[in-house]
């Protein structure tokens, strides 16, 4: 422990962010990580905890009070060790994790947190620059075949293990470029894809081979329209290696079936948000979904939605209305009640200082237009009694709409590549499989992430990716040296 004190002598200190004016004219990542001198202060404040809450609040475990100590004395390159032996991405999950550590804390319940996020951020970011992130080859090849559906987080981690331990490893991705949903589904001004093509590289090198454009099914799913996109039956995949891991994310929208629907000008999230992506790698696309001068309503109050309004404000728009039907939750939330879980609090995101009216208990009633277009839309306000919700009579409401948003999260993944499997699914449409030994109801094919636990965090994917991989290696090799 560096300094016994810490917690009570210094404050908790947040990362700088580029100005709102600055920010809004590109789509760069507007967010500095903290120098040497504020790390070393932000992990003097680690208590050093007998049991150390944040290890257990994190998905992965990292081992969050060896490098807080580790940066306080200025080894960083130790530091940068510890963080990689249970993280396999912390440039990852250092820019977009919501750090449920921190709110297991020990520090929390009295005061601020520790800023572990932050020095995560410093520690990745330190360890790039200094040249210290590098290949790490496998000493041994086995010649087993492993092949990898999906190139998010989870298909990412697994990959990196199972090359790690000798495997040759392909990773399949039906998209033009890796990264799937860290790739498309994230704005680029909350993570660059620099970060994603930096660790392919290291991939490559470690023995990873990547192939893109390529759908494995057998008739595509909804979305898969590229006529280039090469198809690949799961029988042939399954021949030619001797495992496969479905690593795929929950990318079905959760959909708004009220009057109207069928209006120009009403989209899911998913639409909108790649096509930004795309651009800003040099596509060029002669119908992108563009909110420049248009009063728009971004429907569902998570993550996603946050997306919609930042990407809406950078493209120029007059307007822009974020709705939930949930209640607006508390400000701060009871510790003594909740800590060291996950809490329930108002959260504004810095796309919301960006510029959003935000509202809480409304409910979408019916889209309005003329000629088949979006102009408006009618909302109720409800309320929420034993978990149950009622409109309030007299409460609807009209808002001027040329262009809506779809952000109510996503009931599972694509179906039709499962069905072409054969897995067995649980009731809500996820691959069955549990978390000892990742394994689906077919012989060889393993699953991990979304695709098994549903709609989740990048943290969730990446350990289950590891832990998938841990399973692989086993299944492979009879024992396994991987750690889970």
């Amino acid at each position: 422990m560096g300094k016994p004190t810490g917690y009570i002598e210094f404050q908790r200190l947040s990362e700088e962010s580029l100005p709102v004016a600055e920010r809004l004219r590109n789509y760069k990542e507007f967010v500095l990580h903290l120098t040497d001198e504020q790390a070393k202060i932000q992990g003097a404040r680690c208590m050093d905890c007998g049991i150390p809450f944040c290890s257990s609040g994190c998905p992965i475990n990292n081992i969050i009070p060896d490098w807080n100590d580790l940066v306080y004395r200025g080894n960083w390159r130790a530091a940068l060790d510890v963080l990689h032996s249970t993280n396999n991405f912390p440039d990852f999950t250092g820019r977009i994790c919501p750090a449920p550590c921190e709110a297991a804390c020990t520090v929390n319940i009295i005061g601020d947190a520790v800023g572990i996020k932050s020095i995560e951020h410093a520690i990745i970011d330190k360890g790039w620059e200094m040249g210290w992130i590098t290949p790490v080859l496998a000493t041994n090849k086995t010649g087993k075949k492993v092949a990898i559906v999906g190139s998010g987080p989870a298909g990412l981690a697994a990959a990196q293990q199972l090359a790690r331990a000798g495997h040759d490893v392909t990773v399949y991705e039906k998209n033009d470029r890796i990264g799937g949903l860290l790739r498309y589904g994230i704005p680029d001004f909350k993570f660059d894809k620099s970060n994603i093509d930096r660790r392919m590289a290291q991939m490559q090198a470690e023995g990873v081979t990547f192939r893109t454009g390529v759908y494995i099914g057998r008739e595509r799913d909804q979305g898969v329209n590229n006529l280039s996109v090469q198809t690949i039956d799961p029988e042939v995949l399954l021949a030619d290696y001797e495992a496969v891991i479905l690593s795929g994310g929950s990318e079905v929208p959760r959909d708004l079936t009220v009057p109207g629907r069928e209006l120009s000008g009403i989209y899911n999230a998913m639409q909108f948000l790649p096509q930004q992506n795309r651009v800003n790698a040099g596509d060029v696309l002669p119908e992108q979904i563009l909110a420049t001068g248009k009063h728009v309503v971004v429907i569902g109050g998570g993550d996603t939605g946050s997306d919609c309004v930042g990407t809406s404000n950078r493209q120029g728009a007059l307007s822009v209305t974020q709705f939930e039907v949930m209640p607006r939750p508390p400000e701060q939330e009871n510790k003594s009640l909740v800590w060291p879980n996950w809490p329930l609090k108002m959260r504004t995101s810095s796309s919301h200082e960006e510029g959003c009216q935000r509202d809480w208990s409304v409910s979408t009633q019916a889209f309005l237009g003329s000629n088949g277009k979006l102009e408006s839309l009618r909302a109720a306000r409800v309320e929420w009694k034993d978990g149950k919700m009622s409109t309030i009579a007299g409460s609807e409401f009209e808002v001027k709409a040329d262009l809506v948003f779809l952000a109510m999260g996503f009931v599972n993944p694509a179906q039709k590549m499962l069905e072409a499997f054969g897995v067995n699914k649980d009731a809500r449409g996820n691959v069955q499989a549990n978390t000892e030994d990742y394994r689906s109801s077919i012989p060889k094919v393993y699953v991990a992430g979304d695709m098994r636990r549903g709609q989740s965090l990048v943290v969730w994917a990446i350990r289950e990716g590891r832990q998938c991989a841990r399973a692989v290696d086993e299944f492979l090799m009879g024992s396994s040296l991987l750690p889970r």
